[in-house]
């Protein structure tokens, strides 16, 4: 693989890095950057997450005796300015960043990487909106330079880019060292009593990684004690007064928030429909499964790893400094621990609540559930010692577990891109999606009926699927009420085409003034 990069250095070239987790593939990063290095030009870095970035500044700063600017929005302007001014003067010779540093001026860019090249969060979905992976990409082919797009589950767009030839694939299919897989087991719901989350199988595991010293990581992608306060009696659940969601209870501050605006209210000790006190939290999110392994292992250390745990400065840092020390023996967390971290004495990965993104709206959830739980199942078993995955499911024989079992993501791969040809969606069509918000009801759907119309009267809308012009899957969010309409097409010349006429029709419409609208070109948020 490095062979491979280095004799791509001096023109364009689009390389995929296809590696299993611990398979090395931040080691061929930086064999590639070394060889840019010793010919004095320049590197960019990109991850998707500011969580990722200190653990590889560290690892970097340690192989490199050079300035390595970083760029993320957890930084200030001031900090921020000083890592731009270091690239674009030629003084960094490294840069490493979130999505927004794809923008940053290099003098002597000879390499960009794009690590988790598959993660959503490279797409920008609000303001000016773009994906740092498809721009990296175009930036590399304008320059003239290789761009090496690593990630142990590709994306689906990705691999039919190989398929068509665009790109090169680079396999690493083996763990480095002595590491091999861990093993997949499958837990049968079905079968199965639950206690706040945690299956019996899963807690005779925790208990043997316990008593062996060996660290374990219960995933789960819920913040908060649960995702429902509930009246037993009536059936009340906990509105969010903005949004057409409920309010998460998080128990430790007494408070209820809602995940998607952030409003926030006092936990109601009785029924407000009838008066009752019998309430309740339904479901478990971090913060419960917290409370109940520190019962059931009350000499274990738990840390818990979220955006709620970790919103001071520099806690993030430290739980990992925590974790690395063998200070933790359960670590409980969401997808903030599912990527880039390498715990060696971590053998146990339980997933639970892993049906959650099975029977989702959007068309991608299932190859999102795989990706997540493939890179989460990837933190065990890392070193010497052999891992175990323990997946909880309802559905345990879904065509995701079986894939996953075999650690057979590309047959997986196949098996969707071959659905999704057969429905015209991504990659074999491309898709735009008009959204409009108002905080009258209404009002934002009759814009995007309104935009249907104009677009029916496009001189290109023979090439053009227009769908029907529909109220968001949640409607109402953050106090604003929601519609949208989805544009698809086979071609993206023509959709290009089609989008440039009707965005002159929509800006010159008067309702658009009443609503505020976008456009997503290649939209990954189907909400």
């Amino acid at each position: 693989a490095v062979a491979a990069i280095h004799a791509s250095l001096g023109g364009y070239q689009g390389l995929l890095l296809h590696g299993i987790t611990g398979s090395g593939k931040t080691e061929v990063y930086l064999h590639a950057i070394d060889q840019v290095r010793a010919e004095g030009g320049q590197a960019l870095v990109l991850v998707p997450e500011i969580g990722l970035t200190p653990q590889l500044l560290e690892r970097f700063q340690r192989r490199f005796p050079v300035t390595i600017a970083l760029l993320h929005s957890g930084m200030n302007d001031s900090e921020r300015l000083c890592a731009w001014g270091m690239a674009r003067s030629g003084k960094a010779a490294i840069v490493i960043g979130t999505r927004s540093a794809v923008f940053t001026p290099m003098p002597a860019l000879r390499l960009i990487v794009v690590d988790e090249e598959h993660d959503g969060s490279y797409k920008q979905q609000d303001g000016f909106r773009y994906s740092a992976r498809d721009l990296a990409v175009v930036r590399a082919r304008r320059e003239g330079v290789p761009v090496v797009l690593g990630s142990a589950t590709p994306s689906l767009e990705s691999l039919n880019n190989v398929r068509q030839g665009r790109y090169r694939v680079l396999a690493l299919p083996d763990r480095t060292g002595s590491a091999v897989l861990p093993r997949i087991g499958l837990l049968d719901l079905r079968k199965l009593s639950l206690h706040d989350g945690l299956s019996p199988p899963l807690v005779e595991a925790l208990r043997e990684r316990l008593a062996r010293k060996e660290q374990s990581l219960i995933f789960i992608n819920r913040r908060g004690f649960a995702p429902v306060w509930m009246c037993h009696d009536c059936g009340w659940l906990a509105p969010c007064p903005r949004c057409d969601a409920r309010m998460t209870l998080h128990k430790r501050h007494q408070r209820l928030r809602c995940h998607h605006c952030g409003s926030e209210a006092a936990v109601p000790q009785t029924c407000p429909a009838c008066a009752s006190g019998n309430l309740h939290g339904l479901g478990e999110g971090t913060e419960r499964v917290e409370e109940a392994l520190q019962k059931m292992f009350p000499a274990a250390r738990i840390e818990r790893v979220d955006r709620d745990s970790t919103r001071r400065k520099g806690a993030l840092a430290d739980k990992l400094r925590r974790i690395h020390a063998g200070e933790a023996d359960i670590l409980v967390g969401t997808q903030m621990l599912a990527k880039g971290h390498d715990f060696p004495n971590l053998t146990l990965v339980g997933v639970l609540n892993a049906d959650q993104g099975l029977y989702g709206v959007d068309f991608r959830s299932g190859e999102q559930l795989f990706q997540r739980i493939v890179q989460v199942a990837g933190r065990a078993g890392r070193a010497d010692k052999p891992g175990e995955v323990l997946i909880q499911s309802y559905h345990p024989d879904n065509p995701v577990f079986s894939a996953l079992q075999q650690h057979d993501y590309l047959a997986y791969a196949e098996y969707v891109l071959e659905e999704r040809r057969q429905a015209q969606f991504p990659p074999f069509a491309h898709f735009a999606l008009l959204r409009a918000e108002s905080p009258n009801a209404g009002i934002a759907l009759g814009f995007v009926r309104l935009a249907r119309r104009l677009g029916e009267t496009s001189p290109d809308s023979g090439q053009i699927v227009l769908g029907e012009a529909l109220a968001s899957p949640m409607e109402k969010r953050a106090g604003r009420y929601r519609a949208q309409l989805l544009v698809q097409s086979e071609q993206r010349g023509a959709l290009h085409a089609f989008l440039s006429r009707w965005l002159v029709l929509l800006e010159d419409a008067p309702q658009g003034r009443k609503v505020r609208w976008s456009l997503d070109v290649d939209p990954l948020d189907m909400y």
